[in-house]
C-alpha cells in the first residue's frame, strides 16, 4: 500500500474527536485515531465485548467459553496470523478511552483498541463449573480442565516506520467504578502483539 495523506478515525461515543487548531502540518500527514468516549457501555452489565481499530491490517478478537455440567470443560484457543502484508505507517496514531466510557459497568468485559498498522490483540476467557463429586482427578489436574491459549505469528513488513507521535490513554473518569473482570488491550503504533488470558475451573457445592 502506498503512502497517503488523510485522516482515518474510528470513533465510538457521543462526541467528536477534538482537533488542534494550529496543527495544520499534521493534518497533511497520514493520521489514525480511535476513540471510545461519551457514555459508551456506561452502566452496562453482562458479557461485554468491544473491538475498535483505525489503520490497516489490525486483528482483534474476544473469546468467551463457559461450561457447566457433570464433566464441564471449557477452552478458548486463538491463532492470529498474517503473511506478506505491506502498509504505510501513520505519521501520528492515537488510541483514547475518554469521558465516562464503561463507568459503572459490571460483568465480563473485553476491550481491544488499536490505532496504527499490523497490530494483533485478543482477550480470552475459559470458565468451567463441574458438579460436586463428579471429578476423579486431584486438584492440580482439575484446575487444568479450563484452559486458554493463544499464539500470534506474522511476517509483517516493519521497515519504513516513521518517528511520528504515538498516544495511548485512558481518562480518569473512564472505567470508573467498574466491577468484575476487565480485559483491555490498547495500542497506538505498528506490529504490536498483545493479549489477555483468564482461565478458571471450579467445583460446585457448599
Amino acid at each position: 500500500m502506498s503512502a497517503r495523506a488523510g485522516l482515518l478515525v474510528a470513533c465510538l461515543g457521543l462526541g467528536a474527536a477534538p482537533a488542534a487548531a494550529d496543527d495544520y502540518g499534521a493534518m497533511l500527514g497520514y493520521l489514525t485515531q480511535s476513540r471510545i468516549e461519551g457514555t459508551t457501555f456506561a452502566g452496562a452489565s453482562g458479557a461485554l465485548a468491544l473491538n475498535v481499530a483505525a489503520g490497516d491490517l489490525n486483528q482483534q478478537s474476544n473469546l468467551r467459553a463457559i461450561a457447566i455440567g457433570t464433566r464441564a470443560l471449557a477452552s478458548a484457543d486463538v491463532r492470529q496470523t498474517r503473511r506478506g502484508d505491506r502498509a504505510t505507517s501513520p505519521d501520528a496514531a492515537s488510541a483514547v478511552i475518554a469521558d465516562r466510557a464503561f463507568a459503572g459497568a459490571s460483568g465480563l468485559a473485553g476491550i481491544n483498541q488499536a490505532s496504527g498498522r499490523g497490530n494483533s490483540a485478543f482477550n480470552a476467557v475459559a470458565l468451567a463449573l463441574a458438579q460436586q463429586g463428579i471429578r476423579e482427578t486431584d486438584d492440580d489436574r482439575a484446575l487444568s480442565a479450563a484452559f486458554a491459549s493463544a499464539g500470534q505469528q506474522h511476517d509483517f513488513e516493519r521497515g519504513g516506520a516513521t518517528a511520528g507521535r504515538r498516544t495511548a490513554s485512558v481518562d480518569a473518569t473512564a472505567l470508573q467504578g467498574f466491577e468484575g473482570v476487565l480485559q483491555l488491550n490498547q495500542v497506538a503504533g505498528s506490529a504490536n502483539d498483545t493479549g489477555n488470558v483468564m482461565s478458571m475451573s471450579l467445583q460446585s457445592g457448599p
